[in-house]
C-alpha cells in the first residue's frame, strides 16, 4: 500500500468529521483534527488555548476585503514580536500537517489541509457537503438546539470557515469544487456511500 493522506473539508452539519473518523478507523490509519492544535502547541511552546482561539476562524483584526497579499509561510521565532500572531499559529499547524503527511497514512479534517498539501501527490482532497436544510436538521438533532439556533450555527460556522480558508489560501473559495479531487453529498449518499466513494478514489489513484 502506498503512503497517502486524505484531507476532508466539510460543511457544518454535513457529517464530514464523523465520516472522516469512521473512514480512518476502517482504513486502519490515524485521524487528526483537534490533535493538530495540541501537536502545534507542543512543537512551538505556545499555549494551546491560543491555537484554539483561531481554530478555523479569523480574529477581528482581519478583514478579507482588505487583504493585500498572501500571508507568509515563514515561521517566526520566539524572539520576534509576532511569534503568537494568527499567521504564525497557522504556520505551526501547517508545519505539523506537512510532517504528518510525510510520515504516515492518515486522515486530516479541516485546517486548510487540502491547500497546505496542494503539491503533495499522495494527498486525496475531499469536500463533504449537504443541503443547508439537512445540515440544520442534523445540528438541531445532535446538539439539542432550536431550528433557529441550528440555522444560526450553520450559517455562522460555514462563514468563518470560508473566511479562514479565503485568507490563508490567498482568496480561494472554501466550497469551490475546483479545490478538491472529489465533492460528496452526504445527504444523497449517506455515510456509507461517501466512505465507499473515497475508498474507490484511493484505488483509482493507485494509493490502496
Amino acid at each position: 500500500m502506498s503512503n497517502y493522506v486524505i484531507t476532508i473539508a466539510r460543511g457544518f452539519g454535513s457529517g464530514g468529521k464523523r465520516i472522516g473518523m469512521r473512514l480512518a478507523k476502517e482504513l486502519g490509519v490515524p485521524c487528526y483534527e483537534n490533535q493538530i492544535l495540541t501537536m502545534a502547541s507542543d512543537d512551538s511552546g505556545i499555549n494551546r488555548e491560543l491555537f484554539a482561539e483561531v481554530d478555523e476562524k479569523l480574529r477581528g483584526s482581519y478583514i478579507i476585503s482588505r487583504l493585500k497579499g498572501l500571508p507568509s509561510e515563514y515561521i517566526i521565532e520566539p524572539s520576534e514580536k509576532n511569534f503568537v500572531s494568527d499567521v504564525n499559529l497557522f504556520n505551526y499547524q501547517a508545519k505539523i500537517i506537512r510532517e504528518l503527511a510525510a510520515a504516515e497514512c492518515c486522515v486530516i479534517i479541516g485546517r486548510c489541509a487540502d491547500h497546505i498539501l496542494r503539491d503533495c501527490k499522495k494527498a486525496v482532497k475531499v469536500f463533504v457537503c449537504a443541503s443547508k436544510e439537512f445540515c440544520i436538521g442534523t445540528v438541531k438533532e445532535q446538539l439539542f438546539v432550536s431550528e433557529a439556533e441550528a440555522e444560526r450555527m450553520v450559517t455562522k460556522t460555514d462563514k468563518y470557515r470560508g473566511d479562514y480558508y479565503k485568507y490563508y489560501t490567498g482568496g480561494k473559495s472554501w466550497n469551490d469544487p475546483a479545490n478538491y479531487d472529489i465533492c460528496l453529498n452526504s445527504e444523497a449518499l449517506g455515510d456509507d456511500g461517501v466512505i465507499a466513494a473515497i475508498k474507490n478514489l484511493l484505488e483509482i489513484r493507485g494509493l490502496k
